[in-house]
C-alpha cells in the first residue's frame, strides 16, 4: 500500500533554496562593499577591522551559500527507479557449455 508522504518531510523546493542562498551571499557581500567604503574613511588601528571583513567574508560568503539545508525525508520520484526487463534473470554459463 501507498504511504503518503508528511509534508514537514518533504525537501525545501529548489527555487527556494537557491533563492535563500543568493540572499545571504548577498547579504554577506553588501557588508563586504561597507568595509571597503570604511577603509577610506577609518584611519590607525581600527583601520585592521574594515581590512579583515573585506578580506574574510568573500570566503565566509561562499562557503554560507553553499551550504544546504536536508531534511531528513527521501522523496521517492520515478527516475529513481531502474528499467529492466521483465524477464527472469539467467545465469551465466560456463565458456565450455554449448548452449541449446
Amino acid at each position: 500500500m501507498n504511504s503518503f508522504e508528511s509534508i514537514t518531510s518533504l525537501p525545501e523546493r529548489p527555487d527556494d533554496e537557491r533563492h535563500r542562498r543568493m540572499v545571504n551571499y548577498s547579504i554577506a557581500m553588501g557588508i563586504r562593499v561597507v568595509c571597503v567604503v570604511l577603509c577610506v574613511f577609518v584611519t590607525g588601528w581600527w583601520l585592521v577591522v574594515p581590512i579583515l571583513g573585506a578580506v574574510v567574508l568573500p570566503y565566509v560568503a561562499v562557503v554560507l551559500a553553499n551550504v544546504t539545508t536536508r531534511r531528513p525525508g527521501t522523496l521517492n520520484a520515478p527516475g529513481q527507479f531502474a528499467i529492466g526487463s521483465a524477464g527472469p534473470a539467467t545465469a551465466p554459463q560456463a565458456s565450455g557449455e554449448a548452449h541449446r
